[in-house]
């Protein structure tokens, strides 16, 4: 990723932090016993499907804590093994087994050897070196550890599942979490960082206080599987090194843009008002800024009319399939694909494109659900970032801005920032969070090819519907700058759109995203 920013990141220590206390055996939780006594969780087809991807890789800019340097580290260390203590299978190994018969096993084992935990120093780096950029600077991502590592890689090299780097910043703190995806999604991804703070604040739940008073839900470690699915499950592989595939890592750039909960309201209420008479569900928030980032991104990326193109999303199975118990850390999601062409896309407006994102995941009943896991078995297939980027004609989106981000406060003060690491970074990519005002505010972390990118900031339609305008400043002085062969005139496309639609005064609290 190009763009910097002054000083490096320099790693101090580098250790292993065991749960608090050892894991417990084969005691009836769900986990299926091995040799050795040693527990063992079997993947599901939601896990295993996401082999052959990056680690999570989230975190958060925090203010300067009172103490720092290896006070500091040691109490963020006492209370992740505290965490821990509860996610004990993190703190396992990823094994793979070769059944001699063509087929191979995947399954983590609850050993306790350990999450990796670093302590980096950046003292070049300070707080608005991130959060007052559009761009994001490469810095970031030498915030985290096991940097573009597959989930396979951990069982064939006996590499951590998950992984924490503290880096103490000029006057600040950057936490970057690293989960292996077969091991957990992004919901179990903030389960972990959201108990985790809550462990480690003053007034909540102490170091040696009873973990069950939480407020956070305990994790259900538990895989959930269809009851005709065999466990383990074998795939028709001879070695799990014959599913990996690693996509050519192109140059790509980055911006973070939010969006406020009137900007939100406004772009969800044009493409209602678009579909009106048309649509037989309401299109959701997310909806409507995806789409109104689709086709941004089609303009930015000068994509010929009749260009096929197509956006991918997360369509999550906790609350469509029965079963799945609040807690759940497995992963529960699947990929949704809109397409259409960019012509269409253009023409058509941003209603109907978000109809389309909407029609995509409301595809996802629980019947269809269950079919598609019975024929993984079946039939095993395997997500790749190389299909979903689709040689920089495509978007994929996960996470989601449901995800309580901004509630992990350690004791010294709420995140100002969340960023992402370089995993699954391919041209296409675009993180959701919530936005840092909460309350139906969203921001778009978007990763693509960096002249499609300079176009996309200078895209006046796209840009206005932003928070602050700072950033179209921004982007028009970098076009002239760059020389893009139109002077930035003829790329910032100025369009006046209908975005005088009339907001709705009343947010629905319980707004279905997807």
């Amino acid at each position: 990723m190009d763009g910097g920013t002054g000083g490096g990141v320099q790693v101090v220590s580098r250790r292993m932090v065991r749960p608090f206390t050892a894991p417990p055996m084969a005691n009836g939780n769900g986990c299926h016993p091995a040799k050795e006594e040693v527990e063992v969780i079997h993947l599901t087809p939601w896990d295993l499907r996401l082999i052959s991807i990056d680690y999570i890789q989230k975190g958060i800019l925090l203010p300067k804590p009172p103490v720092s340097g290896v006070s500091l580290v040691n109490a963020l260390q006492s209370s992740f093994a505290r965490a821990l203590r509860l996610f004990y299978p993190f703190a396992g190994r990823l094994a793979s087994e070769e059944r001699g018969d063509g087929t191979v096993s995947v399954f983590l084992r609850c050993t306790g050897e350990g999450a990796e935990f670093v302590h980096a120093v950046a003292p070049g780096v300070a707080v608005k070196d991130i959060v007052s950029s559009l761009y994001t600077p490469s810095v970031v991502w030498k915030f985290y550890s096991l940097a573009l590592v597959l989930g396979a890689d951990a069982a064939t090299e006996s590499l951590p599942v998950l992984a924490v780097q503290v880096t103490e910043l000029a006057d600040g703190v950057f936490v970057g979490m690293t989960l292996n995806h077969s091991v957990g999604d992004g919901t179990a991804f903030w389960h972990f960082f959201n108990t985790w703070s809550e462990i480690h604040r003053p007034g909540g739940v102490g170091i040696t206080d009873d973990l069950r008073r939480l407020s956070t839900p305990l994790p259900v470690l538990q895989r959930w599987f269809l009851e005709t699915c065999p466990v383990p499950i074998l795939m028709p592989f001879r070695k799990l090194e014959h599913i990996v595939r690693r996509f050519e890592r192109t140059t790509v750039q980055e911006c973070f843009f939010t969006f406020s909960a009137a900007s939100v309201r406004k772009l969800k209420a044009r493409a209602n008002d678009e579909m009106a008479g048309t649509a037989t569900a309401a299109i959701s928030s997310l909806q409507a800024v995806l789409a109104h980032l689709w086709r941004a991104v089609c303009r930015a990326r000068r994509l010929p009319p009749e260009q096929g193109t197509f956006y991918s999303v997360v369509v999550g199975c906790r609350g469509r399939v029965n079963g799945i118990p609040p807690g759940y850390i497995g992963n529960a999601m699947v990929f949704g694909k809109a397409e259409a062409t960019a012509g269409e896309i253009e023409e058509k407006g941003l209603g109907w494109t978000a109809w389309l994102l909407n029609r995509a995941v409301a595809s996802f009943d629980e019947a269809t659900m269950r079919e598609s896991l019975e024929r993984w078995v079946r039939e095993p297939d395997f997500t790749y970032m190389s299909n979903l980027s689709s040689a920089g004609t495509a978007l994929v989106t996960g996470s989601s801005p449901r995800f309580d981000v901004f509630g992990n406060d350690f004791g010294w003060g709420k995140p100002v920032a969340v960023r992402s690491g370089a995993g699954n970074k391919a041209d296409g990519k675009a993180t959701v969070f919530e936005g840092p005002e909460r309350g139906g505010s969203m921001s778009l972390e978007v990763c693509i090819a960096p002249d499609a990118l300079a176009r996309l900031v200078a895209d006046e339609e796209f840009m206005n519907a932003r928070t602050s305008k700072q950033g179209l400043q921004e982007a028009r002085r970098r076009l002239l700058v760059s020389g893009d062969g139109e002077g930035g005139e003829g790329v910032a496309r100025a369009r006046n759109g209908d975005g005088e639609t009339k907001e709705k005064t009343v947010r629905e609290k319980e707004e279905e995203i997807w």
